[in-house]
């Protein structure tokens, strides 16, 4: 077999290893939302709760892996005029494909450049999409039952997430060639876990005690905040790696952004951490303000998010002043789900509210900036062929909603007619660690508790348990926010 060692070249392996840390990057910050969550999950459901996340990573993780990067690879196949382009993509690029199976050394650059730097993006994709999976289970944590978020979790990786990516994020996508831009995957993650939470946390329902008083006393209680502020750290140290490998690295010309846009690696960086201190600083008055501490740990990350589309195009000023409006805008989604009662304090405030706002404002802020093609092509794709406007993000935004909102609504449909979307209530207020696995997360082998449930499981799962904490009457959370999921 010919091989081909212009491949291997020293500028192709450099890349190669900095979007390799970018794609494993992304698995801190799935660390860090199962850290934050095992600190606002009530005690008796961590176990399951850091479990359950995982696993949907997991399974979401190889949806891509299996069959959902083809979608992407779709627009490439478009702009290089290659027949039947998106078959061919799935020829290529599914887990068996040529592409995916074969050392870049034995790939005609002609056929396939960079192929190295190709092969990592699909572990990126496979690590942004686990990103996802885990961030919307945040949005349903302690009462969405295994099954329905597994398969959820599949379909979101083998097609809605990459969907969204061929939609709105590369710069041949079809929106991005008319003027929707993105940079940090707010289309693809942000926006897209935030519209499906927001219908499967609407067709779940809240959890016991959430709104109205349960008669159990059971009722939304963290069980260590200062988690939230480990987790929050976590995802922070991943953000600059991420966000350098949602770009294109040109050897010996510069980094661009995904879109194409004009960037650089600096430019990215110091914008990245003038948006963070910006929430920061917001969330942080806004803890001390209503008393709500999470407020300061999660301000942060609202402020990346808001800002997400606007990182490469953008300038240090503009991004310290758009990522403090960060925790605002989550603060008045927040509100607006209460009134709804639909119970996520976390990631529709969080990811879909400021997830919108930002890439709207980013079209008024640097509307008419250049975005899309890709480099040495001409006409309909060459470099900077479309504009960024308020309305092609608004274009992309629905389309987002649509792509992740309508399947949402349609597989809790099937779900609730087939099996059902959640828990028992016995199950929630025994807890799902001892009625799903039989054991406490904290549990000694000198707790006589934990030695029946070690000894028979079976015992645990009996709907008359008693609450594994004391059963006390409180009022109805109407002031719950997004400290008190």
């Amino acid at each position: 077999m010919p091989q081909f060692p212009e491949q291997a070249s020293t500028h192709w392996i450099l890349s190669t290893f900095i979007y390799t840390v970018g794609a494993i990057a992304v698995l801190l910050v799935v660390v860090g939302l199962v850290f934050i969550d095992v600190g606002l999950v009530r005690r008796r459901n961590v176990l399951d709760t850091a479990l359950q996340k995982i696993g949907a990573a997991m399974v979401g993780g190889l949806g891509t892996l299996l069959i959902g990067y083809p979608l992407w690879q779709w627009q490439f196949n478009q702009a290089f005029g290659v027949p039947d382009p998106f078959w061919q993509a799935v020829r290529d690029w599914w887990l068996g494909g040529a592409f995916t199976t074969t050392a870049s050394r034995y790939i005609d650059p002609s056929a396939l450049p960079e192929a190295d730097v190709l092969q990592i993006f699909l572990v990126f994709f496979v690590t942004f999409t686990m990103a996802t999976v885990a961030l919307i289970h945040t949005g349903v944590v302690e009462r969405i039952k295994p099954v329905p978020l597994h398969v959820m979790s599949f379909v979101i990786g083998a097609v809605l997430s990459p969907l969204v990516g061929y939609l709105c994020w590369g710069s041949l996508s079809p929106l991005t060639l008319r003027g929707t831009h993105d940079f940090d995957g707010v289309f693809p993650l942000y926006i897209t876990a935030g519209t499906f939470v927001l219908v499967l946390a609407w067709r779940v329902g809240p959890r016991l005690g959430a709104f109205h008083t349960h008669p159990t006393g059971a009722r939304p209680a963290a069980q260590n905040l200062s988690f939230v502020g480990i987790g929050t750290l976590l995802i922070l140290l991943a953000l600059p790696f991420v966000t350098i490998g949602s770009g294109y690295i040109v050897p010996d010309v510069g980094f661009f952004g995904i879109s194409f846009t004009e960037s650089g690696i600096g430019v990215v960086i110091v914008n990245l951490v003038a948006a963070i201190i910006g929430g920061a600083v917001v969330g942080l008055l806004l803890a001390h303000r209503r008393r709500e501490p999470t407020w300061a740990f999660l301000g942060p990350i609202s402020g990346v998010v808001i800002t997400g589309t606007l990182l490469d195009v953008g300038n240090a000023w503009q991004c310290l002043l758009v990522g403090a409006l960060g925790p605002l805008v989550g603060l008045g989604t927040a509100s607006i789900l209460r009134r709804l009662r639909i119970d996520d304090p976390k990631v529709v405030p969080l990811a879909l509210g400021p997830g919108v706002v930002g890439a709207v404002l980013t079209g008024f802020v640097e509307w008419g900036t250049r975005t899309g093609g890709y480099i040495g092509l001409e006409g309909p794709y060459a470099v900077g062929v479309a504009q960024i406007t308020p309305w092609w993000q608004l274009a992309g935004v629905g389309a987002t909603m649509l792509v992740a909102g309508v399947p949402a609504f349609l597989m809790c449909l099937l779900f609730e007619r087939f099996g059902g979307l959640r828990a028992d209530a016995a199950e929630e207020v025994t807890g799902l660690d001892r009625t799903r696995w039989g054991l406490e997360n904290s549990s000694d082998d000198l707790d006589p508790r934990g030695v029946d449930d070690a000894a028979a499981p079976g015992a645990a799962r009996a709907a008359t348990a008693e609450p594994a904490e004391p059963a006390v009457p409180v009022a109805p959370a109407e002031s719950a926010t997004i400290t008190s999921p």
